[in-house]
């Protein structure tokens, strides 16, 4: 067994649930970790979950173990490290794991290492997104072959990741579902006067000060230099400093001192915020007249899901999953990817009509609703791992 605070002790051996674990790199406030979280939560009556993190635990983790979840860290070194799946496949044995829920392309690729020739546990790959740029690597094309077997089954969390699933990685068409990512819209209640101006006066912003929000992790694929670039453009066209922007950064990450740094460049530092990893990200939203994401690369964003449901219009770059969130001229405005200037003026565009901006926010919340639900995805997920378990979560 890993040495490993976090992992409390075993569970009974009576138990006749399944037990499934979520391999993740580590377990962050991001997307597809949150997801998991929410996944293990939803259905831990129905199954015992544990997680596996390849690098970090972080501060999710905790968390995860306080409620607890078995949680492990696999302590991954650089590069190929063939000591990780050998003490997968350890904890594989330890705590009787039934299915392995893989998010993203390592952590599957460990997964499939550990459990070698034999046919368990079986293994569920879901790619959440994809680095840029994308290109296809004929060692994984050929190995992914050998890795996955045919009780196997593979999701994508919308049709563009499924694509370049296809088109990357050599996977067979036929053998990929989709399952969009969903979030629970009671969470985000639409945005009221009341609402905003409360938000505002805790972040000392003025009634009538434009407001952008961005949630994202200040990672290299964010693209947070055009937004601030944009930021930037739309300052210079405002004559009167109260009319002037101020974007919200909610997030934190490798990039962040750069993108400090860029700000003060760009003159626009007493406009831009950072304000950290947040656990009021609903609060934000209702201080906020636009939300904006400008990623260059992209899978079904759950910060898109959110802003939405909030009611809020979304500017942001048409790049990977985007357009399938965000219906272009009916929930928002769709940028090319890098484009400053386009994505300026359509934040121009919002921030100059408040009838478009609640008409856009108003559709975009019936989008979400019809279908982007926490409630969809979980059913979803829950049939497959039944199918997969054959024979439900009855038994072994």
């Amino acid at each position: 067994m890993v040495d490993n605070p976090l992992v409390p002790p075993m569970r009974d051996s009576a138990s006749r649930r399944p037990v499934i674990a979520q391999v993740l790199h580590q377990l962050w406030f991001a997307g597809a970790e949150v997801l998991a979280a929410d996944l293990a939560r939803r259905l831990r009556g129905r199954y015992d979950f544990v997680f596996l993190c390849l690098d970090k635990v972080g501060p999710l983790g905790e968390q995860l173990a306080a409620e607890g979840f078995p949680v492990v860290n696999l302590e991954r070194r650089p590069g190929v490290d063939w000591a990780v799946a050998r003490r997968l496949r350890r904890v594989i044995r330890d705590h009787a794991i039934d299915l392995l829920h893989a998010h993203q392309y390592t952590p599957f690729f460990y997964a499939a290492a550990a459990r070698r020739l034999g046919r368990r546990p079986v293994i569920l790959f879901t790619e959440h997104g994809r680095h840029y740029p994308d290109y296809r690597r004929w060692k994984r094309v050929l190995a992914n072959r050998w890795l996955l077997k045919g009780h196997d089954r593979i999701t994508a969390v919308g049709n563009w990741t499924r694509q370049c699933l296809i088109d990357h990685e050599g996977l067979p068409a036929g053998r990929i579902e989709v399952v969009y990512n969903g979030i629970d819209p009671r969470k985000f209640t639409l945005i009221t006067a009341e609402r905003r101006q409360a938000m505002r006066t805790r972040l000392g912003l003025a009634a009538e000060t434009p407001v952008i929000l961005q949630v994202a992790r200040f990672h290299p694929v964010k693209g947070h230099a055009t937004i601030l670039r944009a930021v930037a453009e739309l300052t210079q066209q405002s004559p009167e400093a109260a009319a002037r922007p101020v974007l919200l950064l909610a997030g934190d990450g490798e990039k962040r001192r750069e993108m400090e740094a860029l700000a003060q460049h760009l003159g626009i530092a007493s406009q831009v915020r950072f304000l950290g990893v947040r656990q009021d990200v609903a609060d934000l939203l209702g201080a906020a007249d636009v939300f904006t994401l400008s990623s260059l690369s992209e899978g079904i964003s759950v910060t898109l899901l959110e802003a939405m449901a909030a009611g809020l219009p979304i500017a942001t770059t048409e790049v990977g999953g985007n357009p399938e969130v965000v219906a272009a001229g009916e929930t928002g405005l769709l940028s090319p990817r890098g484009d400053a200037h386009a994505l300026a003026g359509n934040l121009h565009t919002l921030l100059a009509d408040a009838a478009l901006r609640q008409r856009m926010g108003a559709a975009a919340r019936q989008r979400v609703e019809a279908m982007f639900t926490q409630e969809k995805m979980h059913a979803r997920y829950a049939a497959i791992y039944d199918e997969m378990l054959g024979g439900g979560a009855g038994g072994r």
